[in-house]
């Protein structure tokens, strides 16, 4: 493998003519903008992002903006997104960052991975683009493509592992360019040394590279160590009234924290009917069972089960306020997690009556 020296140089030639220029977030040093990308890029690909990114700019143009926002709204925004504590992180660093730091970012690392939702290497790559700090990140791109080049083994996840690949990663740094760099490295990972099919002929270390070298291109970096995953059953109601239909805001914890979803039927085996009377004091006209839905979560996958309970005597107002009746002309703008907002469009399919038009 070439000298460490080289590496930066070879990468920042390389990024020259073959990297990526023109994203919506390049070519500023607002940190706002650089920070709010960040976040919307962990575990979500670039073409999922860059709509989310330009409707919440277009929304919250500023750190003010968003700071002074109901956290309802921004999370109806990133309603789709998924891995909704970022937004909500989001929401409370732009609070932090106003009420604390006078509406500025610090100018450091360090300081920045103090707010909430921002970890070592997001206020790395705050801090290099932002403000040219010269400081290591190491997001899944990075380390896949150090893991290859250099034949890191072991799963990076582990922390013996992910401090060797810091120490490496700190070693590497050029004394000047670092944003560039940094962003050579990200794309280096996202358009060549992909995860599946990687380009390894189109790569610039490909001569030097260990895992080609020693035909474990597929076995670096190693993978998560293999655990069954749990499975669980949910069982929801889809409560219909007069074109609307109940809807509940989750805790602010939790899987969908914030969010609005379907009221879930804690028994699966239990008598719909007398449950929505239980429950709300409604009479069911009608019980209707939907296809269920699988969802699949980092940690487990889960089945929805939902149940279509026409109502009568939903006309007055329920007492408790983490409920609400939407009209389907509201549900566009609600926030509501992937799953729930899939199965009403599977009603609004289904011709059921329901008039729905919720985003893609």
């Amino acid at each position: 493998m070439r000298g460490m020296s080289e590496f930066a140089h070879t990468l920042q030639t390389w990024h020259a003519a073959h990297g990526r220029h023109d994203l919506p977030w390049q070519n500023t040093r607002d940190p706002y903008r650089i920070w709010l990308s960040e976040i919307m890029l962990q575990q979500t690909q670039v073409d999922s992002v860059i709509p989310y990114y330009a409707r919440f700019l277009e929304r919250f143009p500023d750190l003010t903006s968003l700071a002074d926002a109901d956290i309802n709204e921004v999370l109806g925004l990133w309603s789709g997104l998924g891995y909704y504590a970022r937004a909500r992180n989001l929401h409370k660093a732009a609070r932090a960052l106003v009420e604390q730091h006078g509406g500025r970012f610090p100018p450091s690392a360090l300081e920045i991975a103090t707010l909430p939702g921002i970890g070592r290497s997001t206020a790395a790559a705050i801090a290099a683009f932002a403000f040219d700090q010269r400081v290591a990140i190491l997001d899944g791109n990075v380390k896949r493509v150090l893991c290859r080049i250099f034949g890191i083994e072991g799963f990076p996840g582990e922390k013996s592992v992910e401090n060797r690949l810091w120490v490496l990663a700190e070693s590497l740094l050029p004394e000047t360019g670092i944003a560039t760099y940094i962003q050579a490295q990200m794309d280096l990972g996202a358009t060549l040394c992909t995860r599946g099919r990687p380009a390894c002929e189109r790569c610039p270390f490909a001569a030097g590279c260990v895992a080609r070298r020693d035909g474990r291109i597929g076995e670096l970096p190693a993978p998560r160590p293999r655990k069954a995953i749990p499975h669980r059953r949910l069982r929801v109601a889809v409560i219909c009234s007069d074109g609307r239909i109940l809807l509940e805001k989750r805790p602010p914890a939790g899987i969908w924290g914030g969010l609005l979803s379907l009221p879930e039927i804690s028994d699966e085996g239990i008598d719909a009917r007398a449950w929505l009377g239980c429950r709300f004091g409604l009479t069911a006209t009608s019980v209707t069972l939907l296809p269920a839905l699988r969802h699949v979560f980092t940690h487990f996958s889960l089945d929805l089960l939902p149940v279509r309970l026409d109502a009568a005597g939903a006309g007055g107002q329920l007492h408790d306020p983490a409920l609400v009746w939407l009209a389907a002309d509201q549900l566009e703008g609600a926030a509501l997690p992937t799953p729930i907002r899939r199965i009403l469009e599977n009603l609004a399919a289904a011709h059921t009556g329901l008039q729905l038009e919720l985003p893609e």
